[in-house]
């Protein structure tokens, strides 16, 4: 049955309307039609997760299954999570209101190797025991895991989830959907339905597998697969329609995918090595899928989704046809991606206008070697063409990320990112313009599972070494911006990314002592000390500690000693990584009399690692080959513009490199100009009721310009660098209140019916958001908000200890014969003033009275001035009024406007 959340989703806590579930393009399917019951929880705030795109998808193509329903719970705040803990009240999911313990599975989205902290959280809230053994005594839902830390190294997480998805999931989760409802109507126990689910391509279930004292897994039965098979999807646009919430998230726009996986190369990356082969969407698709988006949700901005947007070769033609079909919309486009060799003007045109967002590149690396060594496959002309094609097209700030810490890199590369960033300014100057900015976000190498890289190592000491160097290189120029990561968060996400099953005790500890994700950005103290002290009381501070020093349990002797720690091995061009650092030359590495490039023997990369079960696509041989390669700065073509390099994936299994050959790029119309044009003005008045009393100002303002769009309705714009449409709401109501006689005012480019602009409005609001008048203003009338003059509130008030209705009436008549009744006021700029607010209560009538032995609550009617110049009286010195005449305290349960007093 549905919680009782009313009581808990109030609005003195942060964002309630994070957890109404009443998005527009929410899906309601009614609970007794389903038989298999999903909840999408992802372990993040709302924020972040009702914006992310795969989670959007899935949660679509759940909903399309016939007998299958999904919703969805997001990681509450502390507030809420507080009230929940105090009150009992298990999770629930947000559509439903239901305990997310009613469900029959639960899928978390695992991304981040630091994430599993969050999950914990969440199934401790929901009363769901944590880990699959604990889960075996009782009914619980199934829990599983999807999303790219999950794919790569599920295995410190492997306690803690019944299954995981690998790979992509618009086809997995639709399987595993079936097999569940199957299972269910024939009766199988939890081990039986999780042993189907074991032999469904791309379903990992650790309990069947065991690991071994070298850390490779290994199955324990023989009706599952030794390895298992990462699931490959093709891109499906439709689905990428959906959810719109009432709030703002992180990425507050339509998202559409153009392009899945990434052929580029880049050895330190891993989802481009886990999302095999490339997959172009076909450009029809794209298109329709965007007009079709933007019509249905009313965002003012959509971005092209890929690893690499420009590698999508259609991205000009494309977005050159969206910005010239919707040129009148002021429409925005976001490339969340892109290769800087390839930006050009037709790119620039379709990203810039009067809204011009940000740019983005990732160079990665400052000097031509050690973008070879990396296979980046940028050139130093590449990179200036692309940055001077910005700046010449108007953008005056640029944001570069770059890596440190990488295989073979001397202190002579790390001060090539300060060469590079001042010979970028140098190039693009000249007078009468400013110069160009740059904000830089340099990261610490962190080697990721299935990478070329995966190998390499380096210690935390040597990264704060080369931060430093870089810090006093970089104070010598202007104009740039610099923000190191953290080399504690690098070192446990290293820790825990290349860790095996020994790990689920650190990260249940871990959490225990307070260590979310969030944590790492409010107190980075807090939440190292937390995973410190998780590490030591796990036993395992030695393993940590080979991170720290740049070394790994690769390199561990059976006594639990490691080897070597000297000086890194001077090679060819630079340094050898780390990973050779701690076996001496007789014993583990072939070094020629000539300057040549060192070799691990192969024992040293051959040695089994915690992921070896995991087949995606990619051969480890190949693997290891491109990182002498990578030593030899040797470089690999893209496998989808040029010849095969071999890597394995492209199979029956996961296909094969998809690249659909450009379009003609249409004529670029021109950027957006605001039709400041007023050919209309109407007054709506409308009420905010029910769950849109929880909405802020803010976000009712959004929820108005997005169906304004939604139905095509000719809103005028403002002019200036940053046009808004002409919408003014005459005062913003408190949160949490509810009204009855708001007003807005919109303005139009063209004159319609008062009828027809009533009932198209209407159609695109939550029936919470009525309207009840609309009248047409001459066009030059002043705004509502500069002729308002008073306002009328209903409040109920409850007294400190009950009160009967004469009671009630006497604080009324006292306060009525009162001329003066001062109160102290701080204004805006700190000063403190004496007001009367006696002169500012127009009206104060007792409505309705209740009482009994435990409570007295009364409604009160007041009339009191509101004007925009500030002179007003509040809700709450309503209460202030009747502490001073009956000498108790009271409470404010809830305020509703009644109407906004115009002067005539």
């Amino acid at each position: 049955m549905a919680v009782a959340v009313e009581k808990l989703i109030t609005s003195d806590i942060l964002k309630p309307a994070r957890y109404l579930g009443n998005e527009l393009l929410a899906v309601h399917k009614p609970w007794h039609t389903a038989v298999i019951r999903w909840v999408l929880t992802y372990p993040e705030v709302y924020e972040v997760g009702a914006s992310n795109l795969g989670h959007i998808i899935l949660y679509n193509i759940l909903n399309a299954q016939p007998r299958q329903l999904c919703d969805r719970a997001y990681l509450p705040g502390q507030d809420l999570a507080a009230k929940l803990r105090a009150t009992k009240t298990p999770l629930f999911a947000v559509e439903s209101k239901r305990s997310l313990i009613e469900f029959d599975i639960l899928g978390f989205s695992l991304s981040y190797e630091l994430g599993a902290t969050n999950i914990l959280e969440m199934l401790d809230l929901a009363g769901i025991p944590l880990t699959w053994r604990e889960r075996m005594v009782g009914n619980y839902p199934l829990i599983f895991a999807g999303g790219q830390t999950a794919t790569s190294n599920p295995e410190p997480y492997a306690d803690f989830f019944d299954f995981f998805a690998l790979g992509d999931g618009e086809e997995l989760l639709a399987e595993i959907g079936l097999v569940l409802e199957e299972g269910k109507q024939a009766g199988l126990s939890r081990q039986e339905l999780l042993l189907d689910l074991g032999q469904v391509p791309g379903v990992y279930v650790p309990q069947f597998y065991d690991m071994a004292a070298d850390g490779s897994v290994h199955p324990n039965c023989p009706n599952v697969p030794k390895r298992i098979l990462r699931r490959v999807a093709t891109p499906m646009p439709a689905y990428s329609i959906g959810l719109v919430p009432h709030v703002q998230t992180v990425h507050d726009r339509l998202t559409i995918e153009i392009r899945r996986g990434c052929t580029r190369g880049c050895r330190f990356c891993q989802p481009g090595m886990l999302t095999r082969p490339a997959r172009d969407v076909e450009p029809e698709q794209v298109v329709a899928a965007i007009e079709q988006g933007m019509r249905e949700t009313g965002y003012n901005e959509f971005s092209l989704l890929s690893l690499s947007c420009s590698d999508y070769l259609s991205l000009p033609a494309v977005g050159v046809e969206i910005k010239n079909r919707l040129k009148n919309e002021n429409i925005t486009l976001s490339l969340p991606s892109q290769r800087v060799d390839r930006f050009d003007e037709n790119i620039a045109n379709i990203l810039g206008g009067i809204r011009q967002g940000g740019l983005t590149f990732a160079p990665e690396a400052g000097t031509q070697r050690m973008r070879d060594i990396v296979n980046k496959g940028l050139t130093n002309e590449e990179l200036l063409r692309g940055v001077k094609t910005a700046w010449q097209q108007g953008w005056d700030k640029i944001k570069l990320y770059f890596m440190i810490g990488l295989p073979g890199e001397t202190d002579a590369d790390v001060l090539g990112i300060v060469e590079t960033v001042s010979w970028l300014q140098r190039e693009c100057r000249s007078k009468g313009r400013k110069s160009l900015s740059f904000n830089l976000t340099i990261s610490n190498f962190t080697p990721k599972p299935h990478t070329p890289f995966q190998w390499h190592s380096v210690s935390t000491a040597e990264f704060k070494r080369k931060q430093q160097l870089l810090r006093q290189e970089f104070r010598r120029l202007k104009g740039v911006k610099v923000n190191f990561t953290d080399v504690r968060i690098s070192a446990m996400e290293d820790f825990i990314g290349r860790g095996d099953r020994t790990l689920a005790q650190v990260l249940r500890r871990a959490w225990e002592l307070g260590a979310g994700m969030d944590s790492w950005f409010d107190n980075i103290e807090k939440a190292y000390n937390a995973w410190g002290n998780a590490i030591a009381e796990a036993g395992l501070t030695w393993k940590y500690r080979q991170v720290e020093n740049g070394e790994w349990n690769l390199f561990q002797k059976e006594d639990g000693e490691t080897r070597g720690g000297g000086d890194t091995e001077r090679w060819g061009h630079g340094e050898v990584g780390n990973i050779f650092n701690n076996f001496s030359a007789s014993e583990h590495l072939i070094i020629s009399a000539s300057n040549e490039t060192p070799s691990p023997t192969q024992y040293s990369l051959d040695k089994p690692l915690p992921w070896d079960h995991l087949d995606t696509g990619i051969d480890k041989k190949w693997l290891k080959e491109d990182l002498k390669r990578a030593l030899e700065a040797a470089t690999v073509p893209d496998c989808s513009f040029d010849g095969c390099s071999h890597c394995g994936v492209c199979s029956t299994d996961f296909g094969h490199n998809i690249v659909i050959p450009p379009l003609p790029i249409p004529e670029f119309t021109g950027h957006f100009v605001p039709n400041t044009t007023k050919a209309q003005r109407l007054r709506v008045w409308f009420g905010k009721l029910g769950d849109m009393a929880l909405l802020s100002h803010l976000d009712l303002m959004r929820l108005f310009d997005r169906a304004i769009r939604r139905v095509g309705l000719p809103i005028a714009f403002t002019g200036g660098y940053h046009p808004t449409p002409r919408i003014s709401v005459a005062w913003a109501l408190p949160l949490g209140a509810t009204s009855s006689g708001e007003i807005v005012d919109f303005e139009l480019t063209q004159s319609l019916d008062v009828n027809t602009f009533r009932q198209t409005l209407a159609q695109a609001l939550p029936n919470d958001i009525p309207i009840y008048e609309v009248a047409q203003l001459d066009l030059k009338a002043p705004a509502a908000t500069q002729v308002l003059d008073a306002a009328e509130y209903l409040l109920t008030v409850a007294p400190q200890t009950p009160a009967t209705s004469s009671q009630w009436q006497d604080w009324i008549d006292t306060i009525e014969q009162k001329n003066e009744i001062w109160s102290e006021q701080t204004t805006k700029s700190g000063k403190t003033q004496l007001i009367n607010l006696r002169d500012r209560l127009f009206e104060l009538e007792l409505m309705q009275t209740t009482s009994n032995s435990l409570e007295s609550v009364a409604i009160l009617r007041y009339l009191g001035s509101c004007r925009h110049d500030g002179i007003l009286l509040r809700p709450e010195q309503i209460l202030f009024m009747l502490e001073q005449v009956a000498g108790l305290e009271f409470q404010l349960l809830h305020i509703h406007r009644n109407r906004l007093v115009l002067r005539n």
